[in-house]
């Protein structure tokens, strides 16, 4: 990976564009917390609630329109543009006074990722070789990783110097360079004449998602990968603090097993041989959430300890990277006749539909049920996502020729 960067100085920009932009994002999350609870007080848990579903619906909905009617602009002009409206949005938060004023600027934010991220990721196989894509893939994984680790640390360390609205402008200016490193990229030309309209490039990715068997079972992978990252998120807290008895500190520690896991498997992962495809590793995701979610309900009631929720964070982890690290390529494997822009807006708007139904029922689970049904319920969603991923994506079996039909010179 180390070589890619130092070969493919238009992905190294690019890459650099996206740390700066997702440690602006980790930092908002951090401020708007805040900033809900100044203005809702004991409410604020409602507050950030409603507005990480406002964006969730955004994701859903705008990525896919918003790839439509852009398909044939100039990449820059959109990525520029989507970072922009980010900082702008950001920038004006801290002066929000009313809820309303929170959920619409959240829109406009969420909506302006939606419009940058699926255009962002199409660009990275075309300023790649084939034989780079895979570990430029994994960086990109690693960049999520580390966000989720570096940002609430770099936040922690921020709010000793500034107040929480000192975040926001951190964020706008990681938006605004993460523009000015954009601008400044040698970037390949928009579609052109030959993309299709703009209604059609709206509904291209979703119809490829629906005709393809590849890209159907993509989207039983994506459930397979949404149930138990809900689940982490949302549950680690009350397992660490409830059961254990830990602290905040053993809280960052267990999603940092999570997010362990994660990098560990995106960095093995250009080291394995690509002959035989995707397949073998992505449906591995699957079976490895399910081995990892029943372990887990098994152990729990047995010795419920730090260390068997460590290492089943970690295995889930590694599980999820398996299928998000290698999404990238099969979405170009299979972008003949559609183009790569509708189908990562697809690709973006179908994982989070996943996202937003996993999070509320893991909700539910982390305070109705117990630790070991709430992840044989989570084992079980996993199993039959990663089975009916199998059977919607079977390879073609080769037919052995007949005994009247000649055998190929080169098989004798």
């Amino acid at each position: 990976m180390l070589g890619l960067l130092l070969r493919a100085g238009s992905y190294r920009r690019l890459l650099a564009a996206q740390v700066v932009a997702l440690v602006g994002t980790g930092l908002a999350t951090v401020a708007l917390g805040l900033l809900a609870f100044r203005l809702a007080g004991e409410g604020a848990s409602q507050v950030v609630a409603t507005a990480l579903t406002v964006k969730m619906v955004a994701y859903v909905v705008a990525g896919p329109l918003l790839t439509g009617l852009t398909l044939r602009l100039p990449r820059r002009a959109v990525l520029v543009g989507s970072d922009a409206v980010r900082a702008a949005a950001v920038a004006v938060l801290p002066w929000a006074d009313q809820v309303w004023h929170v959920y619409a600027l959240v829109a406009l934010l969420q909506t302006a990722s939606a419009a940058f991220t699926p255009a962002f990721q199409a660009l990275i196989p075309e300023i790649v070789d084939d034989a780079d894509y895979t570990a430029a893939l994994a960086l990109s994984r690693l960049a999520y990783d580390l966000e989720a680790l570096a940002s609430p640390v770099l936040a922690a360390a921020l709010l000793l110097l500034v107040p929480f609205s000192g975040l926001f402008a951190c964020t706008a200016a990681g938006f605004a360079a993460s523009a000015l490193v954009v601008a400044r990229t040698p970037l390949p030309e928009s579609a052109g004449r030959g993309s299709p309209s703009r209604l059609a490039g709206a509904l291209a990715g979703m119809r490829a998602f629906a005709l393809r068997p590849p890209l159907r079972a993509l989207a039983a992978l994506n459930l397979a990968v949404a149930a138990p990252t809900a689940m982490v998120l949302v549950n680690t807290v009350v397992y660490v603090r409830g059961p254990l008895g830990g602290t905040d500190t053993g809280v960052a520690l267990a999603l940092a097993c999570f997010g362990a896991g994660s990098m560990a498997a995106a960095l093995t992962l250009p080291r394995l041989p690509m002959r035989s495809g995707v397949r073998p590793a992505m449906l591995a995701g699957p079976a490895l959430l399910a081995a990892a979610g029943a372990a887990f309900a098994v152990g729990w009631p047995l010795a419920p300890a730090p260390a068997l929720l460590a290492a089943a964070w970690a295995a889930l982890g590694a599980g999820c990277s398996l299928v998000a690290t290698l999404t990238g390529r099969l979405l170009r494997d299979n972008a003949a006749g559609t183009g790569l822009p509708p189908l990562f807006a697809a690709q973006f708007s179908l994982s989070h539909a996943c996202f937003l139904a996993a999070y509320p029922l893991a909700g539910w689970a982390g305070t109705r049920l117990p630790p070991e049904a709430a992840f044989a319920g989570t084992a079980a969603v996993c199993a039959l996502a990663g089975g009916g991923a199998a059977l919607l994506w079977r390879q073609p079996r080769t037919r052995a020729p007949s005994p009247a039909e000649p055998v190929p010179a080169g098989r004798r």
